[in-house]
């Protein structure tokens, strides 16, 4: 079946849109993550999206910290980061408040990385988005933004 036909087939109510929009989600992640798994050096898409994580944040954060962010669960992100560590990436080390939790640390490699290897990822991004006008991506940012509320609600559905 076609992606034309799919389409088709869902425009026709709110809710086949909603079903539509959800199944699209979650195909989009896997035809990203399998194109930027091949395209990213060294690393996985899930590894590059912690490595961001931990360049951007102010000060280390925990492993539970960053499974809050990337919507994964602590055990998953130590996996992510015992991987980068291997490959040199970050350090993992005691939180200061908590000892029991992990901080992930960055290394010198990774601006390295992000000021070399990145350019592929960048050229990728670009490359993605070229088909959206400036007011569609304000437009799609916007909605992205209003779909995390819509999860969060889900979550907090889920822990009553």
């Amino acid at each position: 079946m076609e992606l034309e036909t799919l389409i088709h087939r869902f425009s026709d109510t709110t809710e086949n849109q909603e079903k539509a929009i959800f199944s699209s989600i979650f195909i989009l992640g896997n035809k990203l993550q399998a194109i930027f798994d091949q395209h990213i050096p060294d690393l996985t898409l899930k590894q590059f999206m912690l490595l961001s994580l931990v360049r951007q944040a102010n000060e280390p954060m925990s492993l539970s910290q960053y499974g809050l962010m990337l919507g994964c669960s602590r055990q998953n992100v130590k996996k992510l980061a015992k991987s980068l560590e291997q490959k040199g990436f970050v350090t993992l080390g005691s939180h200061q408040k908590d000892p029991r939790a992990l901080q992930v640390f960055p290394t010198s490699k990774v601006e390295i990385f992000f000021k070399t290897s990145f350019f592929q990822y960048q050229e990728d991004l670009k490359s993605l988005f070229e088909v959206y006008t400036p007011q569609e991506i304000e437009a799609l940012f916007t909605l992205l933004s209003k779909l995390y509320i819509g999860i969060e609600h889900l979550e907090k559905e889920t822990k009553q």
